[in-house]
C-alpha cells in the first residue's frame, strides 16, 4: 500500500502547515518584512541621491571612474528595487496554477541584476582601453572628493541592508555589492590621488578597471547561484548522495530512490523521494522518523514522501540461485525494488547497509 504525504495536509510538529512556516520564519532572524523594507527603502534612497550626483560629478570631471562607479550604484538600486517588488509578489498566496506562489520572482530579479552587471562591464572595459590609449584630461581633486563621498554613502547603506534579511538572494546580493562599492570607491579615489598629485591621467582608466573587475566577480555569482536554482540543482550543503545514504540509515528503510533536492527561493529547499520500507512495518511511523531525520538534521521541512513495502525479492541477501539469474527485467530499478513502483526511476538509488 502507498502512502503519500505531503506535509500541508498533515498535523502536527513534522506539517508544513503552521510549524512548517515556523520553521522557514527562523531564516528571517527575527527581522519582520515590514522591517526589510523600511531597511531597503533607507538604502535605496541613500543609494540613488548619490549616484545622480556622482554622474554629475563624472561629467564634470571627465572621470570614467566614477561613471563607471555610478553603473554600479545603478545596478545595486535595482536590485534593491528588485528585491523589494520580489517581497510584495512573494507574499501573494499560492493560488490556481502558480501553486508555489511567486515566490521565484526574487531569483528571477536577482538573475536580471546579474546580467546587468554583466553588460556593464563588456561597456566600461571597451571604454576603459579606449582611455588608456587616449587618456582625456581628468579632474583629480573632483574625482578624489566625490570618491571620498562614496565611501561615506556605502557604509551607510551597507548598515541598513546588514540588518534586513540577508538569507534573501536578492538582499545578499545587494549587500555584496555595496561592499564592492566600498572597494571601488577607495580604487577610485586612489586614482584621483594620483592624478591630482602626478598627472597621470591613465589611472583613472585604471581604477575603471579594478571595477569593472568587482563588477564580473558579483555578477558572475548572481547569474550563476539563480541559473542552479531555475535548473533545480541541489542547494549548497545538501549533496544528494549524503542526503540519500542519511535517509537509507533510518530503522526500517530498504531504500531510498528518485530522491529529488532542490531550492524554491532563498532559504526554501524542498524535498521529494519514494521510500521502501521493510514488510510489515507501520508505513506512517518510518515516514514521521524520516520528517525527523530532513527537519532536524538536514534543515529541510518542504517534503513529499511516498512510502511503500519493499517487495521480498528486494530483501534476499546471498547470492541468485542460476535459475534465478537476472535478465533485463532485473536490472536495477526493474523488478527489485524501484521499478516495482517506478516505471523509470531517477537519479541514484540508496539501500540500507
Amino acid at each position: 500500500m502507498a502512502h503519500r504525504e505531503h506535509p500541508d495536509h498533515k498535523d502536527g510538529p513534522a506539517g508544513h502547515g503552521e510549524a512548517g512556516h515556523a520553521g522557514h520564519a527562523g531564516h528571517a532572524h527575527g527581522v519582520s518584512a515590514d522591517a526589510d523594507r523600511r531597511y531597503l527603502l533607507g538604502a535605496l534612497s541613500l543609494i540613488v541621491l548619490y549616484m545622480l550626483a556622482e554622474v554629475a560629478a563624472g561629467l564634470a570631471a571627465h572621470s570614467l571612474a566614477l561613471l563607471s562607479d555610478a553603473g554600479h550604484m545603478l545596478t545595486d538600486a535595482a536590485s534593491i528595487a528588485l528585491a523589494l517588488l520580489a517581497m510584495r509578489l512573494a507574499a501573494r498566496p499560492a493560488r490556481g496554477r502558480w501553486t508555489y506562489g511567486l515566490k521565484r520572482a526574487e531569483i528571477l530579479s536577482a538573475q536580471i541584476n546579474g546580467i546587468t552587471l554583466l553588460v556593464l562591464v563588456v561597456l566600461f572595459v571597451i571604454e576603459a582601453v579606449r582611455r588608456l590609449i587616449e587618456p582625456p584630461a581628468v579632474q583629480g581633486g573632483l574625482v578624489l572628493a566625490t570618491s571620498l563621498a562614496g565611501i561615506a554613502v556605502n557604509i551607510g547603506a551597507a548598515w541598513l541592508l546588514s540588518r534586513a534579511n540577508r538569507t534573501s538572494l536578492n538582499v545578499e546580493g545587494a549587500f555584496q555589492h555595496i561592499l564592492n562599492d566600498l572597494w571601488a570607491f577607495i580604487a577610485t579615489a586612489a586614482s584621483g590621488l594620483v592624478v591630482m598629485l602626478t598627472g597621470f591621467a591613465r589611472a583613472d582608466a585604471i581604477a575603471s578597471l579594478i571595477v569593472a573587475a568587482l563588477m564580473l566577480r558579483a555578477g558572475y555569482a548572481l547569474v550563476g547561484e539563480s541559473w542552479k536554482i531555475f535548473l533545480e540543482g541541489a542547494p549548497a550543503g545538501l549533496e544528494p548522495a549524503r542526503v540519500g545514504s542519511a535517509l537509507a540509515a533510518v530503522p526500517g528503510v530498504v531504500e531510498v530512490h528518485d530522491l529529488h533536492i532542490w531550492t524554491i527561493t532563498s532559504g526554501f529547499p524542498a524535498l521529494s523521494a519514494h521510500v521502501l520500507v521493510s514488510p510489515g512495518l507501520d508505513c506512517h511511523a518510518v515516514r514521521q522518523r524520516l520528517e525527523h531525520t530532513l527537519r532536524d538534521e538536514l534543515h529541510i521541512d518542504h517534503t513529499t514522501l511516498q512510502v511503500d513495502h519493499a517487495a521480498p525479492r528486494l530483501l534476499t541477501v546471498g547470492e541468485v540461485p542460476p535459475d534465478d539469474a537476472p535478465g533485463p527485467e532485473d536490472s536495477p530499478g526493474a523488478g527489485d525494488g524501484a521499478g516495482d513502483h517506478c516505471p523509470a526511476p531517477h537519479g541514484e538509488t540508496h539501500r540500507s547497509s
